[in-house]
């Protein structure tokens, strides 16, 4: 009984880890639509946010089931239950890389001043989801705890992101549709990093029975 547990968990965790790659990549892929303007890139992400969604049901479904039908121990029990957080934030992720990549495909390649640091924060957010991801893997306590620490580098870059952004529209009224475009990219990619914060949080709980509001 115990070896069929075993071997469950291992699928679990085998899950958890591709719908973290997918959303890795729903992210990198939005990001690099933003800066190259590739229209097909970004329907792409569109597309494949479906699937995200999928991965997110089937994993409830495997975690229901090992609730139900097995007798986990507490190790187990936290496991089960910081995987239901993950993938909850895991599938926010991935629908906010769809709503970047629907931003720019109503942007349609257009670029003004300010892309240049909305990239940069872009960079670090999937630097932060990579990482979250990782310390799941490794089952890493101390980058999971690195990666907590770096929403503060995400949260200044939106800071300065909206300063410049009201700049912009205060110094070209034309082009303040476009600017709030790139406020909402720049305030979906810091919930991003909110949501690969919380993952980490939890990959915490999982090994320690501890979690800290973050």
């Amino acid at each position: 009984m115990r070896n069929r547990f075993d071997e469950q968990l291992f699928e679990l965790n085998r899950e958890i880890i591709e719908m973290g790659s997918m959303c890795e990549d729903a992210i990198a892929s939005a990001s690099k639509a933003l800066s190259t303007g590739d229209m097909e890139l970004a329907a792409k992400v569109c597309e494949n946010g479906s699937a995200i969604d999928r991965m997110e049901r089937d994993i409830e479904d495997r975690c229901m089931k090992l609730l139900l039908h097995q007798q986990p121990v507490a190790r187990d029990l936290r496991l089960i239950s910081a995987a239901l957080k993950m993938i909850t934030d895991m599938e926010r992720i991935g629908d906010q890389a769809e709503d970047i990549a629907e931003i720019v495909t109503f942007l349609n390649g257009h670029t003004m001043e300010g892309m240049e640091m909305i990239e940069e924060m872009a960079h670090e957010t999937i630097k932060m989801v990579t990482a979250s991801v990782d310390a799941f893997v490794k089952k890493d306590i101390e980058l999971a705890k690195k990666v907590i620490a770096r929403d503060d580098v995400v949260d200044d870059y939106f800071s300065r992101v909206k300063c410049g952004i009201i700049t912009l529209i205060a110094e070209n009224h034309a082009d303040g549709e476009f600017a709030l475009d790139l406020l909402m990219i720049a305030k979906y990619l810091e919930r991003i990093g909110d949501h690969a914060t919380n993952i980490a949080g939890w990959v915490i709980y999982s090994m320690t029975g501890t979690h800290k509001e973050v």
